[in-house]
């Protein structure tokens, strides 16, 4: 499902008053909240949903499994993870 299909769901479980552009606008600030929330290195929960948290990756070392002989050095890095929900790992 791509953001203009689950723009199409959002507005069709709103209701039929709801249109299009404020169903995509509705997106749109959710998605924007939880950036925002990580960013500032929160815990994004929503209940029943999961949990968006930011997550460091240290400085390593990585090889090229064709030639194991060169090492290259990979930086640190900061990430996104999701842990879902057990009420969403049910669900599925």
């Amino acid at each position: 499902m791509n953001k203009a299909q689950l723009t199409e769901e959002i507005q069709q479980l709103l209701g039929g008053d709801t249109s299009r552009r404020a169903a995509g606008e509705a997106l749109d600030a959710v998605l924007r909240a939880i950036t925002q929330g990580v960013r500032k290195h929160e815990r994004v929960m929503i209940v029943g949903f999961g949990t968006f948290k930011l997550a460091h990756r240290k400085e390593r070392m990585g090889r090229n499994p064709k030639k194991p002989e060169i090492a290259v050095k990979i930086p640190a890095s900061s990430t996104m993870r999701f842990t879902a929900a057990e009420m969403l790992k049910k669900t599925l």
